[in-house]
């Protein structure tokens, strides 16, 4: 099958290496000249992975209708402040129905949505099929060296859904089906907050009796929030919630737990913030969800609004991590 790729990153080239290896024709489509050449020339993407050779069937190329023209599924692997602006050139070059691949965790930069949502609004329905988002704890450090991995389809149509499984599917990356995709997308998006946290935490110098406690803590915030917006209680203990939190804020491989420690090391997220040039999808998702905490009027989310507060109001982490320990006594829930 031929999958077009949004994308030149690194998610796109681990998620182009699975289906490479699983005999699909794959082309990746970007902007940078350097990456393209790079992938196409010398077989690398070198800017994410130097050490690492790609398949010489992996192509990429800088213009988009190349990359869609006769694809059967396209894979959206761009950060989600890109896709719908990416999405509306992609419309007037469809001239049959595809199913589309969200592979981006976070929220629409325009409507502040989950992306799914937004592809539906942009994509005419007689030019797609039902969307598939592939989400769940994975590094693309790891997968584009074929360490085992494990994700989640998940789609309101589970027939598209298992169409997408198989489609990624092989010995060292494999995908289970879900059909949660409220609760699934709020999860994959609200664990990269829980993620600044844990760098941060990390950046002060706390341990491990710390990071426990904070990802307790903010499972239970996702599972709060998560079912508020209409997801279900089971995916909060599946791949695409607690499994999903455990990788981000453990793992040096991710960016927000990158971000939050240069945050915690600093004591502070004005100089991060002035110098980032990275894509940090926690740093957002942050603002969205403090924001629509408004139209819930006693939901708690403690550790959310405290790297709001780092985040959006020069608040020391040392700070309100004192003042989160700080807080009234009372039960676990």
């Amino acid at each position: 099958m031929k999958i077009g790729i949004l994308g030149t990153g690194s998610w796109a080239t681990g998620l182009a290496t699975v289906l490479t290896d699983n005999g699909h024709e794959v082309l990746m489509y970007g902007i940078s000249q350097e990456e393209i050449q790079d992938i196409n020339v010398n077989h690398r993407n070198s800017k994410y992975f130097p050490d690492v050779e790609l398949s010489t069937a992996l192509r990429a190329t800088d213009q988009l209708e190349a990359a869609i023209a006769g694809a059967e599924f396209i894979l959206i692997t761009i950060p989600t402040q890109f896709v719908r602006s990416v999405l509306k050139q992609v419309y007037p070059l469809l001239d049959h129905p595809v199913t589309f691949i969200n592979a981006s965790k976070g929220f629409d930069d325009e409507k502040n949505q989950r992306i799914s949502v937004t592809i539906r609004e942009v994509i005419p329905a007689h030019l797609r099929h039902e969307v598939v988002s592939l989400i769940g704890p994975s590094h693309a450090e790891e997968v584009v060296i074929r360490q085992l991995t494990t994700i989640c389809a998940v789609s309101l149509d589970m027939e598209e859904a298992k169409k997408v499984q198989h489609l990624f599917s092989n010995e060292y990356f494999r995908v289970y089906r879900n059909n949660d995709e409220v609760g699934a997308e709020y999860g994959v998006a609200l664990k990269n907050v829980i993620a600044l946290a844990s760098g941060a935490i990390a950046g002060l110098g706390y341990g491990d009796n710390t990071r426990a406690a904070l990802i307790t803590r903010g499972l239970a915030e996702m599972v709060r929030y998560g079912l508020k917006k209409g997801g279900q209680f089971e995916t909060y203990l599946g791949l695409t919630g607690i499994g999903d939190l455990i990788v981000t804020c453990s793992s040096v491989h991710s960016r927000n737990f990158q971000a939050g420690y240069a945050i915690g090391k600093a004591d502070g997220a004005a100089d991060f913030l002035a110098h980032n040039q990275t894509t940090v999808e926690g740093i957002r998702t942050c603002r969205v969800v403090y924001e629509d905490l408004k139209n819930y009027p006693g939901l708690e989310m403690p550790i959310t609004e405290a790297i709001y507060k780092v985040l959006y109001e020069n608040k020391k982490p040392s700070e309100v991590i004192r003042s989160l320990m700080l807080r009234d006594l009372k039960e676990e829930q």
